[in-house]
């Protein structure tokens, strides 16, 4: 028994000593280039495929620009940028073929790898002081010439991805699953990568790295469990809908110290569309977000409007908005269904927000009215404590339906000055307004 004891300590320690010694690769040395010009592709996947496949380790970037297309992490990767490293990524579009299992706007198809992704991976880390810089600049030009061509012409080919695209999906049952708002984008078939987006994965972090122009939404965890962003800079220059930070359908996510500018939503809390969303069953939920600031977007912290899955269990203190167009907003639509609820908003500054300070709006699109069912969003039992506005158009608005009313609202010691409009309710029930100030007055529903 002594011996047999001996024994598995010994393979206990080993192994042990195995995991400390996990290899660091400095990619400098094993050959990339940092030259900007040279492909480092091949060299970056099959080095995560001998780390992954040993046990896991770290490729290490220094100083320099590497130019690189999709990159697909495994469990246990890290990948580490030194100040003055970039990874730039190609914006070359079949550097990002074949086309691969993803979700896009809360629908799951086949389309562009990520540019950085991993499929039913777990601790997977990306940190350091470097540049993730996505080039998006290319994919929002050909996003544009396919929509003023859309309107001006009809739906064409004008590319060689948008057939591929049909064929690499069931186009006509994924259409099936989806309300009439989002058709237009069908007819385009031509579908952006988020930049980073783990899919199914558990115990994912994300720290420190500056992200830039990114092709579409930027940090998009899919079906993650246990995911942490901390201390990240998102900076996407005026471009369509490169959102900051968009978890979705995922459970345990903790986002804090974050400064983001970007082209739509700063961070957006979403879990799927319509019936596709509805038939996954697949919430966000446990979400905390903590001491970031906010800058360019069309909105601070964001709920939907791919809610069709439920959120819930959600809080957001200590945040600063400045020059967002909206502070913040939940949103959805008739068809979506999903239920918001359990939002908690704490210790919020806002400053120069161009429309709404907070917004809860059940018709975020024109949908005509149909009976209560599971089509039907419900929001309900949302609380919103310390809040400061400096300069907005409209301070708060309340828009239900009239089959499913907001309930149970409440807003605390909101002090709001220089306000352009007076706040809105309509459809909305249970609605407790306990010392809200605009410019001076008392607001109360009428």
């Amino acid at each position: 028994m002594k011996v047999q004891t001996i024994l598995l300590s010994l393979v206990g320690l080993f192994a042990f000593g195995n995991t400390l010694r996990a290899e660091r690769v400095d990619m400098l040395k094993a050959g990339a280039k940092p030259d900007g010009q040279t492909l480092n592709t091949r060299l970056i996947n099959a080095t995560i495929g001998r780390l992954s496949a040993d046990g896991g380790g770290t490729l290490y970037f220094p100083a320099g620009i590497y130019l690189t297309g999709s990159i697909r992490l495994q469990s246990n990767i890290t990948l580490e940028l030194e100040a003055g490293a970039t990874l730039r990524f190609s914006d070359h579009f079949d550097d990002y073929m074949p086309f691969v299992e993803m979700r896009h706007e809360g629908i799951v198809m086949k389309s562009f790898q990520p540019l950085i992704y991993a499929v039913d991976a777990e601790n997977i880390t990306i940190k350091g002081e470097g540049t993730l810089d996505g080039q998006g600049s290319a994919w929002w030009k050909e996003f544009y010439r396919i929509v003023v061509d859309l309107k001006e012409h009809g739906r064409r080919d004008l590319n060689k991805y948008q057939p591929m695209w049909e064929l690499a999906n069931n186009v006509a049952s994924l259409r099936a699953q989806i309300n009439e708002d989002y058709a237009s984008m069908w007819d385009r078939r031509f579908f952006r990568p988020p930049f980073i987006q783990p899919l199914r994965c558990k115990r994912v972090r994300i720290e420190g790295v500056k992200i830039i122009n990114s092709p579409f939404w930027t940090v998009n965890p899919e079906f993650c469990d246990n995911v942490t962003i901390d201390g990240i800079t998102i900076h996407n220059i005026e471009s369509p809908n490169t959102d900051g930070i968009n978890p979705e359908s995922c459970t345990n996510v903790h986002i804090a110290n974050c400064h983001i500018s970007v082209g739509d939503d700063c961070i957006t809390i979403k879990s799927g569309r319509d019936a596709q969303g509805r038939r996954l069953a697949a919430p966000c939920e446990n979400i905390t977000i903590t001491g970031c600031t906010m800058l360019s977007g069309h909105g601070g912290v964001v709920i939907g409007s791919e809610m069709s899955g439920s959120v819930r269990r959600v809080t957001i203190t200590g945040c600063v908005f400045d020059g967002t167009d909206r502070g913040i907003r939940i949103k959805s639509t008739r068809g979506r269904g999903g239920v918001v609820e359990d939002i908690r908003v704490s210790n919020i500054v806002m400053r120069n927000i161009q429309r709404e300070a907070v917004v809860l709006n059940l018709k975020y699109s024109k949908m005509p009215p149909e009976p209560k069912s599971e089509r039907t969003p419900v929001f309900r039992d949302i609380h919103i404590n310390g809040l400061t506005v400096d300069g907005v158009k409209t301070p708060i608005k309340i828009v239900g339906l009239e089959e499913a009313p907001i309930t149970d609202i409440t807003l605390r010691d909101v002090q709001v000055r220089d306000a352009k409009e007076k706040s809105i309710f309509e459809n909305c029930n249970h609605i407790t307004l306990d010392n809200v100030i605009v410019d001076g007055k008392k607001v109360t529903v009428k």
